[in-house]
């Protein structure tokens, strides 16, 4: 299934490339499930960012939550060597893993750890892989967005086999970025105004507007505390829409969960060993 929304916002007598005004989002595209052997997966574009996520459930959980009656999410994040516009070596190649893709992975996992019951999934992990095709700005935010849906997909699948014995998913998340460039506070930095931008920030929040991670910087010098309350709002407006068009890619998934979150299980007793034969 396969969504696009070209969301307009606040006017601009100066239009951004593209003509996208100061509050709009880029085109924003989710497919479910492209991936034919992950347990959920989702391929967001953000503009002329893409990024495939890979959602993977596993019966094993970090050595340091053996019996502990929990589960854990975590993310790998990496980058295809073309998806910029010079080729890039493979981390492989470098017998180590770039320093920035450690810290965006560790905010995969931070993030989507915030959006589902941890004691609802003991004795597994999820794991994200986000794997950037094409980085146009964005692709943190376009990951975790992208990783929302992919972990959703493959606990509600979960839940339907049974893998699963409750719904794990305790409230929904989305990221974005805001920045001021050339004194113009802007919603959804690609890559060309990122790179001009004097104040740029991440943020992950909720759709009922609660705060999850801001990671944020002046770029070239400081910015007032008013100038922040403005990225914030402008970041949470895009946050809500962008929970809007994850509803409508989930809406199937998240139909089938509650019908079975609706309907109660019913737990028979095993039948005894002499009636498993029949009569003699």
């Amino acid at each position: 299934m396969r969504t696009r929304d070209y969301n307009r916002g606040m006017s601009e007598t100066t239009p951004r490339p593209h003509g996208r005004a100061a509050g709009a989002l880029r085109p924003i595209a989710i497919e479910l499930d492209p991936l034919k052997f992950a347990e959920g997966s989702a391929l967001i574009e953000v503009g002329d960012t893409r990024v495939l996520v890979a959602a993977t459930l596993e019966k094993r959980v970090p050595p340091f939550l053996i019996d502990s009656g929990r589960g854990w999410i975590t993310g790998e994040y990496a980058m295809l060597p073309r998806a910029t516009s010079t080729r890039n070596l493979r981390e492989v190649k470098k017998g180590r893993q770039d320093g920035r893709s450690a810290e965006i992975q560790r905010l995969i996992g931070r993030s989507l750890r915030a959006a589902f019951d941890l004691e609802a999934m003991p004795g597994r992990t999820l794991t994200l892989d986000c794997d950037v095709l094409q980085a146009d700005g964005g692709t943190r935010t376009a990951s975790i967005t992208g990783a929302y849906v992919a972990a959703v997909s493959a606990l509600a699948k979960a839940l339907l086999t049974g893998d699963v014995e409750r719904w794990p998913l305790s409230q929904q998340i989305a990221a974005i970025s805001v920045g001021v460039v050339e004194g113009r506070v802007l919603l959804d930095l690609e890559a060309v105004e990122d790179q001009a931008a004097e104040v740029d920030m991440n943020v992950v929040a909720t759709v009922g507007g609660e705060l999850v991670e801001v990671q944020g910087t002046g770029e070239r010098g400081s910015f007032p505390r008013r100038q922040l309350d403005d990225l914030l709002d402008l970041a949470l407006a895009g946050i809500d829409e962008l929970c809007r068009i994850q509803n409508s890619v989930l809406a199937q998934p998240l139909a089938e969960v509650e019908m079975v979150l609706g309907k109660p299980r019913h737990n028979t007793a095993p039948k005894a060993e002499k009636d498993l034969w029949g009569r003699p």
